[in-house]
């Protein structure tokens, strides 16, 4: 049975901060994403790393390189940072992803912080 989006977005989230713990800040995003996917995938949960985003311009399909972190049950995007702080381009980014994918849900998650808590932001598109 699907998740509702509620349900997917706390699964997420409890799965993060058990990262978070295990890790700490101060690695890689891509030491978080490996590790967030791994627990995403023992909690059951679909999960796509890397997801390739292309762009419609003027019909035609073009790569331009977007990467989505993890696609989680074809329903929410997770970008993943290791930030001193969150700045306005990574909801610009976020935001894009949404729109470009034609998902509503997106969690921006800053494993660069001492609490995780500090380091979430939810966002919905449309």
């Amino acid at each position: 049975m699907a998740l509702i989006q509620g349900e997917l977005t706390g699964n997420v989230i409890g799965a993060a901060i058990e990262v978070h713990r295990q890790l700490g800040p101060g690695l890689l995003e891509s030491a978080y994403e490996e590790c967030l996917a791994y627990e995403l995938g023992e909690c059951g949960c679909k999960v796509l790393r890397q997801v390739q985003l292309p762009i419609i311009y003027k019909g035609l399909q073009l790569d331009a390189g977007y990467r989505i972190d993890l696609m989680v049950n074809d329903a929410l995007i997770v970008e993943i940072k290791a930030v001193k702080q969150f700045e306005p381009i990574h909801d610009a980014q976020l935001l894009t992803y949404l729109k470009l994918s034609g998902l509503r849900f997106g969690l921006l998650l800053n494993f660069n912080v001492p609490v995780l808590k500090q380091g979430i932001r939810r966002l919905v598109h449309g």
